[in-house]
């Protein structure tokens, strides 16, 4: 970065930088992104690094993104946002010398610091204070800055998410009370900042899920029935989003196993049945795996997404045990990193739950252990391990499709340990069933 604000210098221009770069090493955090605000118009900056990769990212909104062998940084021109009439952009911008005028336009104060390349900081809102302290501040009035920009709203639940930031009370009142500007949000941008909230620190997550259920319920309304649904079940000490809550937290920060999680039981109220003294949610992962694909569909995911995460939801309390039999079918039926998120799934789900529920985890455990040996020491639970093929039934008289069910019936038996996968017996055991 030092060495682009030094060529804007030198070209006679202020130039600082902005946003994370600033905010981060404050937090003692690295550094990923490079935002530099410059009194340069975005025809000067394009000037200034005529001899350099320059992509124009934005520059209509006067952002110019510069390619140095040293990285990338975003150049914005110092500029004032117009009135906003669609809840996210400005109608329109004009260009200014002023980087006070540039500051306040920013959504919070954490991200209204610059500093300069000799390390001057330049912060009219106190946006260091706010960091000490860790609070989320908008600039100016939190109403306006949301009504303004509505993924502002977003983008501060990530925050506290990702970062474990506290707002102050006037942009906490402002989250809940601008919560429905969501729905003007485009479903690209809602899925990006709900990944990376989902994704952030578990203790900080849970928090915000807990805190601001309700604006979660803007783009997923189903989570609001589950908001204070008790189970009645022995298996549960939670109501439901307390338990999906949990759940979340307590799987690895991957964007479809956390989805999954959130997921998995919002299909719960809809099911919900009460006979002999207990709750029961019958049919529930499947009504959740539909809320699931078609809320995934909408918020725009990308299909590997969507497919991964729904058929974990789908299957999320199917019977899962350490019987190797039962391993190598699921082996066989769904493929190995599928099996082993599955487990994974079930592992959370129970952790989430009441002691009664703890007993299936070791259980859990032992089957990933039984697992890993079948494929370490290649134990045959697919077609590909069998020791015959297509040929060899086509040799035996199969044709079509009664190849496949021959070879279905042989590799079955081999996984229930009715015949060993030798070729020679494998044939003989065909013949004397007749198949």
């Amino acid at each position: 970065m030092e060495e682009i604000l030094k060529k804007l210098e030198d070209a006679g221009f202020e130039a600082y930088g902005i946003g994370g770069c600033v905010r981060n090493p404050l937090m003692g955090l690295p550094v990923s992104d490079y935002d530099i605000t410059t009194s340069a118009m975005p025809e000067e900056i394009k000037r200034v690094f005529f001899n350099m990769k320059i992509v124009e990212t934005g520059i209509k909104h006067g952002t110019v993104t510069v390619v140095s062998e040293y990285g990338t940084a975003e150049i914005t021109a110092f500029r004032c946002d117009g009135e906003y009439k669609d809840f996210r952009h400005p109608e329109n911008i004009s260009f200014t010398r002023s980087l006070e005028e540039d500051l306040k336009r920013r959504d919070f104060t954490v991200n209204a610091i610059a500093c300069s390349r000799d390390g001057v900081i330049i912060d009219p809102y106190n946006g260091i204070g706010d960091l000490e302290k860790m609070e989320l501040r908008c600039v100016g009035n939190a109403e306006k800055r949301f009504e303004e920009d509505a993924l502002r709203i977003m983008r501060a639940l990530r925050f506290m998410a990702q970062y474990g930031f506290v707002p102050e009370i006037g942009t906490k009142n402002a989250l809940h009370k601008k919560k429905d500007l969501l729905n003007e949000i485009s479903p690209e941008r809602l899925s990006s900042e709900l990944t990376k909230i989902l994704c952030g620190n578990t203790e900080y997550l849970s928090q915000v899920l807990r805190e601001y259920n309700d604006v979660f319920s803007v783009i997923i309304p189903e989570i609001n029935k589950c908001v204070g649904f008790e189970q009645h079940t022995h298996y549960h000490n939670r109501d439901v989003w307390e338990h999906t809550i949990a759940a979340v937290g307590g799987i690895e920060p991957v964007p479809y196993l956390r989805l999954t999680m959130l997921f998995h039981d919002l299909g719960k109220p809809a099911c919900y049945k009460f006979y002999n003294g207990e709750g029961h949610f019958k049919g529930h992962a499947s009504v959740s795996g539909n809320i699931c694909q078609k809320t995934l569909e909408r918020l725009h995911y990308d299909s590997g997404t969507i497919k991964k995460a729904v058929f974990l939801v789908e299957r999320h309390d199917m019977v899962m045990n350490d019987d190797p039999v039962l391993i190598k079918k699921h082996l066989k039926k769904f493929g190995e990193k599928p099996y082993f998120d599955l487990l994974n799934v079930h592992i959370a789900d129970d952790l989430a739950k009441a002691p009664a529920a703890m007993s299936r985890i070791p259980v859990y455990n032992s089957a990933k252990y039984m697992a890993k040996k079948i494929l370490a020491e290649k134990e045959c639970f697919s077609l590909k391990e069998l020791d015959v093929n297509g040929n060899d039934m086509l040799n035996l008289g199969y044709t079509g499709a009664d190849i496949g069910k021959a070879l279905d019936f042989l590799l079955n038996s081999v996984i229930e340990g009715k015949i060993s996968n030798k070729r020679d017996r494998l044939i003989k055991y065909i013949k004397e069933n007749n198949i």
